[in-house]
């Protein structure tokens, strides 16, 4: 597997620090289970019946930053990248025509416009925007629980990066 380079995150900063250098460090976390492998390495499922690829997760956590910052946080009138109504899982859901290039280009685009969301707000700030279940959210809330989202399908990623060509590791 290729390694690339991630930041650990500080033992001694600021909350808001590291909460940032946390998100961050799982955000590089994915993208390096997915390192060297082609696309259809990426859109490899992992065990029958089910369907999750490693290229479906990281469609997957491009919406949901979409999701939480921008739409929850900064209160903007977006329409999902890749699920809707109609294909609530369409996120996970990859193609023959799906690739890498286009699927790690939205990704860092929505991380990306992640940060420009969150920056110049502090942690104790609420959303403009309503969660589906028409809660406000601190930013502190959204940052901890992408933390746990990114964390929970890094360990995914881990699996299936295994079944992919056998490589384990952080």
């Amino acid at each position: 597997m290729t390694i690339l380079a991630r930041t650990e995150p500080s033992t001694t900063a600021t909350e808001r620090a590291m909460l940032d250098g946390w998100l961050d460090y799982h955000r590089e976390t994915l993208i390096t289970k997915c390192a060297g492998l082609s696309d259809e390495q990426l859109r490899t499922a992992s065990v029958e019946p089910s369907t999750l690829t490693l290229m479906g997760l990281v469609r997957h956590l491009a919406d949901v930053e979409r999701w939480w910052f921008r739409q929850v946080m900064a209160g903007e009138d977006l329409d999902a990248l890749y699920y809707s109504d109609e294909d609530p899982d369409g996120d996970f859901r990859v193609s023959d025509e799906t690739t890498w290039d286009r699927t790690l280009a939205d990704w860092r685009a929505e991380v990306a416009a992640a940060r420009t969301a969150a920056a110049g707000r502090g942690l104790d700030d609420l959303s403009e925007g309503k969660t589906s279940g028409n809660r406000t959210c601190s930013l502190r809330w959204i940052i901890t629980h992408m933390i746990e989202e990114y964390a929970r399908h890094n360990g995914h990623a881990d699996l299936l990066r295994e079944r992919i060509d056998g490589v384990t590791g952080e």
